[in-house]
Order: C-alpha cells, then sequence, then structure tokens
C-alpha cells in the first residue's frame, strides 16, 4: 500500500479539496482506497457523508491495543472507505507524545489494514508538530498544494528545509492549487518556482467556483461536474501522482 499524505504547514490550500478528489480518481482507476482525516475539523470526513466518530476517542486509537480496521467506514463512493475524524483529534500530539516512538504510531497503525488497500491518503491539518513528524514517518510522499503567491511558496522552502534534516523523509510532490491565471503574480510565482523546482508537479488545479461547490454537493467535482476543466485537473493530476508512485 502506498500512503500520500495531503500536507501543507499552511492552511486553506486546498489539502482536503485534493485529498477527496484524488481519492475518488484513485478509485476510479481500480485502486482501493483508504482515507483517514486526520483534521479535528473534519472537512475529509464531512464531504465524504460519514458521521464524525472515532470510537474510544483519538486516544484509544493511538493506545497500543489501538486498531485502525475498527473505524474503516464505507464511503457513498465505490472503492474508497474513511477513517473519520472527530474533535478528539485536536489532541493527537498528546496522546502521541505518551506513546514510545509516537513517530512510528501511525505507520504501524496503518500496516495494520495494508493488505486491503492499494493506496491511503492521509488528510493533515496545517502544522509542523509530533502528529506531523509521526505523518512523515508513516507517508511515501507528501502532497503539498501551493497557491502561488509569496507566502504559500515561502512555507514549502520551509517543509523543503525540515526535512532536509529527517533521516528518512518522505518524497515531496507539490502542485499548484487555487490558481488564477488572470493574476501576475500568479503567473509570476509560477514561472518561479518551476524554474526552482522542476520536480513540481505539472497539472494545476484552478481557482473555480464548481470547486468550491463541494460544500453543498459533500461530493468530488467529478461525481457531480465531470466535464468541467477542475474535474479533468483532478484526474490529470492523480495520473501523474500514480506514475510517481508506482515507476
Amino acid at each position: 500500500m502506498k500512503v500520500l499524505a495531503t500536507y501543507s504547514i499552511k492552511g486553506g490550500v486546498g489539502k482536503t479539496t485534493s485529498a477527496v478528489n484524488l481519492a475518488r480518481e484513485a478509485a476510479i482507476s481500480g485502486s482501493r482506497v483508504l482515507v483517514w482525516d486526520l483534521d479535528p475539523q473534519g472537512a475529509a470526513t464531512f464531504f465524504f457523508r460519514i458521521r464524525p466518530k472515532v470510537k474510544g476517542g483519538t486516544e484509544r486509537l493511538v493506545s497500543s491495543k489501538g486498531d485502525l480496521s475498527e473505524h474503516v467506514r464505507a464511503s457513498d463512493l465505490p472503492g474508497v472507505h474513511v477513517v473519520p475524524a472527530d474533535f478528539s483529534l485536536r489532541h493527537l500530539d498528546l496522546h502521541l507524545d505518551a506513546r514510545e516512538r509516537p513517530t512510528e504510531r501511525l505507520a504501524s497503525l496503518l500496516k495494520g489494514v495494508a493488505s486491503r488497500y492499494d493506496v491511503a491518503f492521509l488528510d493533515c491539518p496545517p502544522s509542523i508538530s509530533l502528529a506531523s513528524e509521526s505523518v512523515f514517518g508513516a507517508a511515501d510522499a507528501l502532497l503539498v498544494p501551493v497557491i502561488p503567491t509569496t507566502l504559500s511558496s515561502r512555507t514549502l522552502h520551509q517543509l523543503s528545509d525540515f526535512l532536509r534534516d529527517q533521516e528518512s523523509p518522505p518524497a515531496l510532490f507539490p502542485y499548484f492549487s487555487m490558481v488564477d491565471g488572470r493574476k501576475r503574480l500568479h503567473r509570476d510565482v509560477m514561472a518561479a518556482l518551476r524554474s526552482e523546482w522542476p520536480h513540481l508537479l505539472t497539472t494545476p488545479i484552478p481557482s473555480a467556483s464548481i470547486i468550491e461547490r463541494m460544500g453543498p454537493e459533500r461530493a468530488p467535482v467529478g461525481a457531480y461536474a465531470p466535464s468541467t476543466p477542475a474535474a479533468r485537473a483532478f484526474a490529470d493530476l492523480w495520473a501523474e501522482v500514480a506514475a510517481r508512485l508506482w515507476t
């Protein structure tokens, strides 16, 4: 099972949007997909129409007796299962800190379900924390959405610098998110980052009102607007990610 984390130090850059839409695209391509919502806000859980409840809370989940499989729920999308979030995840750092080898705990929990899935998406809250380091220990790659603005691109550099000091860091798969090609700043930042980061994924995700409709629709874009440029962008982005993962 390949493990991908949608992750950024900065909030509001499209992590959950990407996790939900890429999970759908992966399932359509024939993969068995698990989405683990690690954000106490539970946005991915909401989009997948799953009740926001971690049985026994996060403390029980990450304990020595914790078993991820008992928290897995089926979604409305064929081939996509979800481990939901609830507000107890706000204490994830504290509960991990009480464990031996805390940065290995999420990887250990994922191993228990690895035979059932081809790919797992970890939808992460914005932070650099003990929980983040446990995500880094579990993930094969970090999918990092970058809005083409100064502050968002700055956090990509911060993350790269942090991972450089880690013993076995996950791969970085940065890509542009919420792109508005009419804005000169977006065009300039994209050109600069593409020059500096030649391994950037090439498919940009647009800033589009059809993506904002995910809230009322509670579904990935491809489920309610499959012919739109946004839906095609997520399909193309998944094709790029999959090519890197399995080559």
